[in-house]
């Protein structure tokens, strides 16, 4: 029974769908249950630092179950969004209906849809990531892929790395240099990729310019079949999805900073390079992600047998918790600054 635990990530488009259903001001439900029922959660139910046993390891990795539950996401994600597109389109809203809709579909962009495929873009298996890439459509972040898997895991924790926060940087700011510095990195590995593989900007290889077109072509397809109205809500709700992204980006590395050896280049990643957070509500439903050190010190470990490290930096509290805080930079860096190690201060 306690495998199926990460049936609460479930919880988000459950509620999701009341707030379409219901309409008036239940379409604000999602983001008051992502940011102020979840937050209390975590606070009242207590840290878990265990690690699984080698033989339950094992076990659980052998258990198809824990990657149908992240395939379950797929109908889902784009369920919920159809269904927005035939409301907005057939349906008169309000203002703040209209508008919380935009951010109960986004939000579910963001934690069933780009986290989800964040954990299958790292799999071995051509099926599961295009599952993973299929999951990034709908939020324009189809580049994440590439950028996440070639640029994000060699640079995490440096200044190379458009995805690490610098100390004193406001999630804000993060999110503009961080968008802008990302999608152009993707564009640079691409190239880089191509010219390995000798293949040109024009080859069918070019992955980029697939994302593009595959982006371009839903932008067009839900304009022409469900009209302007909607094409204008499943613009924005994406967009709430990747700033979704982007604020656990920020939380995940902020202030960390990864040293740069006698040899000129910087030292392997290490636990101490990530946040960490045991707190069992979020990490429930973000499928582990915040057990992000060991994610980054073993990035082909599957999500439900990532450990703790006790060398990590730990966050006081759970990922959701923490980019609510994050929202007010004073708070934040107030909380925040004096847990980042001294030697990595830099101003």
């Amino acid at each position: 029974m306690k495998d199926l635990k990460y049936l609460a990530a479930f919880s988000i488009p459950l509620i999701c769908l009341l707030s379409l259903t219901l309409k008036e001001y239940w379409t604000w439900a999602t983001p008051v249950f992502a940011f102020v029922c979840i937050p209390i959660l975590e606070v009242i139910f207590p840290v878990d630092t265990n690690n699984l046993k080698p033989d339950e390891a094992d076990h659980k990795l052998k258990r198809k179950l824990f990657d149908w539950l992240l395939y379950l996401n797929l109908p889902i994600v784009f369920g919920l969004v159809l269904y927005g597109l035939f409301i907005t389109k057939n349906e008169t809203l309000a203002t703040y209906e209209f508008v919380g809709l935009i951010f109960s579909v986004g939000i579910v962009l963001g934690v069933n849809g780009i986290n989800v495929a964040h954990e299958l873009g790292h799999r071995q298996t051509t099926n599961e990531r295009f599952i993973g890439k299929a999951l990034l459509l709908p939020s324009f972040y189809m580049h994440f892929y590439i950028e996440h898997n070639f640029g994000h895991h060699l640079h995490a924790a440096t200044p190379e790395d458009p995805a690490t926060a610098r100390y004193n940087q406001s999630v804000y700011s993060f999110w503009l240099t961080s968008t802008v510095r990302q999608y152009f990195s993707a564009w640079k590995i691409q190239n880089k990729l191509l010219k390995t593989n000798k293949q040109s900007f024009f080859s069918l290889k070019n992955d980029m310019f697939w994302y593009v077109v595959f982006q371009v072509i839903y932008l067009a397809a839900i304009a022409l079949a469900f009209g302007i109205t909607a094409l204008i809500f499943a613009f924005f709700a994406g967009i709430v999805g990747f700033v979704l992204l982007e604020t656990v980006n920020y939380i995940e590395h902020y202030g960390l900073i990864r040293f740069k050896t006698k040899s000129g280049r910087y030292e392997r990643v290490k636990e101490m390079h990530s946040w960490n957070s045991n707190h069992v509500i979020g990490r429930i439903v973000l499928y582990e992600l915040t057990r992000h050190s060991d994610h980054h010190y073993k990035s082909s470990k599957k999500y439900q047998v990532l450990d703790c490290h006790d060398e990590s930096p730990q966050m006081p509290y759970g990922y959701p918790t923490s980019m609510v805080l994050a929202m007010i930079p004073p708070l934040w860096f107030g909380i925040m600054n004096k847990r980042v190690p001294r030697e990595m201060v830099v101003d």
